[in-house]
């Protein structure tokens, strides 16, 4: 759909579009042509993979991406995406306190060669939309910080969304199993709004240096 999405954006002619994607679509063709199309289309164009534990979310997951503007050059965003992120990934203790009632829980791994468990004193791992319990006969992995016990579980679905960063009132509705798939799928709330809060800046520092611009030539003229 990336292609499909440069078309429409072509087509429609927005003075600013974001996309996101996967970080291995760095590594694709489809965004070299997707490129193409917005360049043609006359976009200065601005990406960079971001870990959103670095951008006011408690969970190491790596997104790509890709704003586009009518009137800037090429990597306008960049300074803004480098200068505005913290110096230190969040944790789950960072951002809940021990407010979730647990210090240790299971995320079912994509390969059990891959540990199962992990802290509230480090960043989630990547929430995706797959949540189960822990299954019997779990093997603990070597990187596992504890065993299993009776008190260790996974996370619940309400737990899981709020690492997404979505408000505690946030409504949601489907299924569990939709439930699950909606909250690993989303964008981050935070992570949105940190691009965000970059494009409102970059906006402001360029209408300040224009004013400044504008002032100079009107003191010159007098």
């Amino acid at each position: 759909l990336t292609i499909s999405f440069a078309k429409i954006v072509a087509d429609s002619n927005p003075e600013w579009f974001v996309m996101e994607n996967v970080e291995r679509i760095t590594k694709s063709r489809i965004l070299k042509e997707a490129i193409a199309i917005f360049k043609n289309a006359g976009y200065g164009i601005s990406y960079q993979v971001l870990d959103a534990s670095f951008c006011g979310v408690p969970q190491s997951r790596k997104r790509f991406f890709l704003v586009g503007h009518k009137y800037s050059s090429d990597n306008f965003l960049t300074p803004y995406f480098k200068k505005n992120q913290s110096s230190k990934a969040l944790t789950l203790f960072d951002y809940f306190g021990k407010s979730l009632g647990i210090e240790y829980y299971y995320r079912h791994p994509r390969s059990y060669a891959r540990r199962g468990i992990f802290s509230i004193y480090e960043p989630s791992p990547t929430i995706r939309g797959v949540n189960r319990p822990i299954p019997k006969g779990y093997v603990r992995h070597d990187g596992d910080p504890v065993e299993i016990t009776n008190d260790l579980r996974p996370l619940s679905t309400k737990e899981r969304s709020l690492i997404q960063t979505f408000p505690e009132n946030f409504v949601f509705n489907g299924t569990k199993t939709d439930l699950e798939q909606i909250i690993g799928n989303a964008v981050p709330v935070k992570l949105g709004e940190f691009v965000a809060n970059c494009i409102k800046e970059y906006i402001s520092d360029k209408k300040l240096n224009k004013n400044i611009i504008s002032g100079q030539l009107e003191l010159v003229y007098e």
